[in-house]
């Protein structure tokens, strides 16, 4: 896509944490107030604001939505990685709902401690989004990719590569959002979606490409460049 602008990275709180942030901001500082003025011991009251600040600070960690720059100049062929996480599966699949073919799988997994929104893995054009309802298995298993709930997202590159993003739903996952709309324009410094609480992204490509990623290795969502398009 030619030369880019590299811009200042930044941090954010996504619009899909507010209603969690602020309903558990409210508890908190009441549940508090409470023990504060209720019990002669204030043990109750640090206890309580112990536990439940760490909970919180875990929960604020996972709403994170980073602003992210892809650092190089020139992405013609670049997949990076869609999340944050490690990698679960690297092999070769049949992949039998698009291409009908034999294809390349790199999934990766995103724990309760990683940012959850999901970024664009190549510049190119949408051409397909379908949601599909399904079940909530762990998401790590293999089974998850094709029997949970889950997002397809079919993007072609500028060279005419097609490739598939799956946003899968986990055991506690319970909530797909997909920002993608068919006849988008993508960006892989774009915002793809968001999966609540412990999940999975899949890309599929095609034979032939190469794969920069191993096993058990961390991403970094639009970071880590995890393949290279023929």
């Amino acid at each position: 896509m030619g030369r880019r602008i590299k811009k200042l990275k930044k941090q954010r709180i996504h619009s899909e944490g507010n209603e969690t942030l602020l309903g558990g901001l409210f508890f908190i500082v009441v549940v508090s107030a409470l023990l504060w003025h209720l019990f002669d011991t204030k043990i109750p009251f640090w206890c309580f604001l112990g536990i439940f600040g760490v909970v919180y600070a875990i929960v604020l960690n996972f709403f994170r939505c980073p602003i992210r720059y892809f650092d190089a100049d020139d992405t013609d062929g670049i997949v990076v990685a869609p999340a944050d996480g490690h990698v679960v599966v690297v092999e070769e699949v049949e992949e039998t709902d698009y291409f009908h073919e034999r294809r390349l799988m790199v999934s990766i997994f995103m724990s309760l401690f990683n940012v959850h929104a999901n970024w664009f893995p190549v510049d190119g054009t949408v051409k397909l989004v379908k949601h599909h309802d399904g079940n909530f298995h762990k998401a790590w298993l293999p089974k998850a990719s094709e029997e949970n709930e889950r997002a397809d997202i079919l993007i072609e590159t500028p060279k005419g590569i097609t490739i598939l993003c799956r946003q899968i739903a986990g055991a506690v996952a319970r909530r797909i959002v997909t920002y993608a709309k068919e006849g988008d324009e993508c960006n892989i410094d774009d915002h793809l979606g968001f999966i609540k609480f412990g999940s999975r992204v899949d890309v599929y490509l095609p034979l032939g490409t190469e794969i920069c990623v191993k096993m058990g290795q961390s991403t970094t969502g639009d970071q880590t460049v995890i393949a290279k398009l023929k």
